[in-house]
C-alpha cells in the first residue's frame, strides 16, 4: 500500500487501551465519530524524542487544541496496550487530555503506509513519527517527519498552527 495522504478516508483499524475491566477496543470510525481528532504517532513508549517531545508537545497544546475545535487528541504506537498504560500514568498524558492507544499488531500503521524497521532496536513495523488532522474520517493535514529523533513538523506546536490557518 502507498502511503495515506489528505484527502484519503483512514483505514477503520482496531486500537487498544487497558480499562478498568481490561483490554477496550477502539476502531479509528469510533474515534472519528465524535468530531475532529488530532493523531499523532511515534515509534515507541518510553523512548527518547517520543518522551521527551513528542508527547509532551501535544500535552502541552491539548487546551489549545479543543478551543480550536479539535474533539480528541489520540496518540499512536506500535506497543502493546499495558505499555501504553504505563506509560499514560508515568507522564500523565490522560490526564492532560492525550489518549494513548496501542496499535499492537501494527494493523493501523501499516494500513496507513507508514511502517519501518529497525531490528536491532527491536522496532519491527514499528510508525514512523507523524501528525495530522482527521475531520469525518478523512486526513486533512499530515505531517511526516524524515529524519529518525526529530520532532519539528510532527509536533502538537505545528498542527495548531496549521489548524489555527485553516480557520
Amino acid at each position: 500500500m502507498n502511503m495515506i495522504q489528505p484527502g484519503d478516508t483512514m483505514p477503520d483499524a482496531r486500537l487498544c487501551r487497558i480499562g478498568d475491566s481490561g483490554p477496550e477496543y477502539l476502531s479509528m470510525s469510533e474515534i472519528c465519530a465524535g468530531g475532529d481528532v488530532a493523531l499523532f504517532g511515534l515509534p515507541g513508549a518510553f523512548t527518547r524524542t517520543c518522551s521527551a517531545a513528542h508527547l509532551p508537545s501535544f500535552m502541552r497544546c491539548a487546551a489549545d487544541l479543543r478551543a480550536a475545535g479539535v474533539a480528541r487528541i489520540v496518540c499512536v504506537s506500535v506497543n502493546d496496550p499495558f505499555v501504553m498504560k504505563g506509560w499514560d500514568e508515568a507522564t500523565g498524558a490522560g490526564a492532560a487530555g492525550v489518549e494513548l492507544l496501542a496499535d499492537g499488531n501494527s494493523a493501523l500503521t501499516r494500513a496507513m503506509g507508514l511502517e519501518f524497521s529497525a531490528p536491532d532496536l527491536g522496532f519491527i513495523d514499528r510508525c514512523r513519527r507523524f501528525s495530522a488532522l482527521l475531520r469525518e474520517g478523512r486526513v486533512v493535514l499530515l505531517n511526516l517527519e524524515e529524519e529518525p529523533g526529530a520532532c519539528e513538523i510532527s509536533a502538537g506546536e505545528t498542527l495548531l498552527d496549521q489548524i489555527r490557518a485553516l480557520g
